[in-house]
């Protein structure tokens, strides 16, 4: 029988066991504050174990491991390194990145976290994700979100905590969100060439450990996450968290060694050369050709099902879960994580895009996911531009057939964290990631933004009035769109990057006090109309007609025209979805 992966306290004794195939031998390090005790540990297989007399609960533990430092073999043994549980669900500090991570020899262990044994976690009783497809998501950093809300404790601002407060919650019911997802919250490294610029990873995307909660976001644990969940589910929003399985914080050859690289390297998918592939534009790839990484994978998803209550996942550059090397719709995940009755039922969706070969998968996840449809930002974006058709925007606004079928999986969406804010779309005609320490270089280059009349902030009330009438629009034609729809927090009311639109190592908080009420408002008002005939969005209705701004059906080039400049959907007798009028000239979709 397989050994279960972590710390466990079980009838009277406390059971480790970490996975290290290819370790000569492997110490549990257990601390009692900065002193540190080392047990040897027995090897079963692949996996190497400990069982101590005692309830260990609130015990500090981590690893060494011995064996061959051989880094052109994908062999990095190096026992001077304290190596991270990757299995550890709660640790006492957060990770730091530093030099000596990455030199042979240096011992680590006054930075690397302890992972902290628990005790006993309480099941949440499994009940369906709180979640309709046609809702809305709102896509949430949680530090950003409320460390400047004057109405929450200060000492709870910018936590997970501060997502149960009232006022949070009041908020979100405004706004008639049907799930929030919350941006990486596990605990990460900053990515080893930000500190010397000054700067530190504010997104999370970057992870070490993989159901380890962030102890600066989430300081009271499990605990946190699983009231938080609760008092969001009995306002009738769900959670949905958005994780990286696709590479760890653990980088390219010169990274630093902190969890699996110094326990299991062959979890990282390499050439046959033996050189690091890197699919993810991160220095390594994890290798979901590997049992055991799918294995970690899904325990992980188990861990905050069973024990926080999330009712779904969002993915991270999913194409490389489903890649043994290449893309495959049939991937074993698929099949595992649908064999799992705990997960079967889960929202689950797909970045779809890595930047490996053959990356670009959207549309190609099983039956059941939905995926984030970048075709939709830049059609939308297009088309309110002057550059796209309204062909194309019709194909959109009707749940995008030509890539999902009748089987509308789309999540929609005008801007999100990857990219310019809202506000910024319609402000900037070019990135401005000068602060990032890149020369600009770094985010997309084609953004099919614009500026109207000036670039960046602007006083003159002309530029100001055509601003807020493309945000309109934009929102608009997204509360308009059959599919799932997605709105990043703060783009109800107007929030800016200044411009940067790769913002992920810029600390950027929602001014609470300086949004625009007036286009919370709005959006206010287009989400509970949509809310109150949520179905009617599910799905495209069968006999909807479209017709020109003259009442006429359109001729095929007029669908493909950049001169055309608007259409009505006109939707047939009975149903719930109401007409569409679309009039780019007027600036205006409703």
């Amino acid at each position: 029988m397989t050994a279960r992966l972590g710390a466990h306290v079980e009838g009277g004794v406390t059971r480790f066991a970490v996975r290290a195939p290819m370790a000569d031998t492997v110490d549990l390090c257990l601390f009692d504050g900065e002193a540190e005790t080392r047990h040897s540990m027995a090897r079963e297989g692949e996996v190497w174990t400990l069982e101590l007399t005692g309830d260990l609960a609130g015990t500090r533990y981590a690893y060494r491991a011995h064996g061959t430092y051989a880094p052109e073999n994908n062999q990095w043994f190096d026992p001077a390194k304290l190596l991270v549980d990757p299995y550890a669900v709660e640790l006492d500090r957060r990770f730091v990145q530093h030099p000596k991570l990455a030199r042979y020899g240096e011992d680590t262990a006054d930075i690397i976290p302890r992972a902290v044994v628990q005790g006993p976690l309480p099941v949440v009783p499994h009940q369906p994700p709180l979640f309709q497809r046609g809702g809305l998501i709102y896509e949430v950093n949680v530090a950003d979100f409320t460390v400047l809300h004057s109405d929450v404790p200060p000492q709870q601002r910018g936590t997970i905590a501060a997502l149960a407060h009232p006022a949070v919650i009041a908020h979100l019911r405004r706004l008639h969100v049907s799930a929030i997802e919350l941006m990486p919250i596990v605990a990460w490294v900053d990515e080893r060439h930000l500190p010397p610029l000054g700067l530190a990873n504010h997104w999370g995307y970057n992870p070490v450990a993989m159901m380890a909660l962030d102890p600066g976001l989430c300081p009271g644990g499990v605990k946190e996450l699983r009231e938080a969940v609760e008092a969001l589910h009995e306002a009738g929003i769900g959670v949905i968290l958005d994780l990286v399985f696709n590479h760890s914080g653990e980088s390219d050859i010169h990274g630093g060694t902190l969890s699996l690289r110094g326990l299991d390297p062959a979890a990282y998918v390499r050439a046959p050369d033996g050189t690091l592939i890197n699919d993810t534009g991160c220095g390594n790839t994890l290798d979901f050709a590997n049992p055991s990484v799918r294995r970690l994978m899904i325990d992980s998803l188990i861990h905050f099902v069973r024990h926080c209550g999330i009712d779904g996942f969002r993915f991270d550059l999913a194409p490389v879960i489903a890649r043994g090397p290449g893309f495959d719709r049939y991937a074993p995940i698929f099949a595992e994580l649908a064999a799992e009755p705990i997960l079967a039922d889960r929202v689950m969706i797909a970045e779809p895009w890595d930047i490996g070969p053959g990356g670009y998968q959207l549309g190609n996840f099983p039956p059941g996911w939905l995926e984030w449809n970048d075709r939709y930002r830049d059609d939308v974006r297009r088309f309110w531009k002057g550059t796209g058709t309204i062909g194309d925007l019709a194909t959109r606004i009707a749940g995008s057939s030509d890539v999902f079928g009748n089987d509308c999986r789309s999540v929609n969406f005008v801007a999100s964290h990857d990219g310019f804010t809202l506000a910024d779309t319609v402000a900037y005609e070019a990135r401005h990631n000068h602060a990032n320490g890149e020369d600009n270089r770094d985010g997309h280059g084609e953004n099919h933004s614009w500026n109207c009349g000036a670039e960046g902030p602007s006083d003159d009330p002309a530029v100001i009035a055509r601003r807020d009438a493309d945000l309109r629009a934009l929102l608009d034609t997204l509360f308009a769109s059959t599919g799932t729809i997605m709105l990043t927090a703060g783009d109800e009311c107007g929030r800016t990057q200044h411009g940067n639109n790769n913002a992920y190592c810029q600390n950027i908080p929602i001014d609470w006090a300086q949004r625009d009420i007036a286009l919370e408002d709005h959006v206010a008002a287009l989400s509970g109309a949509r809310a109150a005939n949520l179905s009617a969005f599910a799905s495209f209705p069968e006999g909807g007609e479209w017709l020109g701004l003259d009442g006429m059906p359109l001729g095929p080039q007029q669908w493909q025209s950049l001169a055309t400049d608007g259409v009505s959907l006109h939707p047939p007798a009975g149903s719930d979805r109401p007409g569409l009028h679309i009039s780019r000239d007027a600036r205006t979709a409703g």
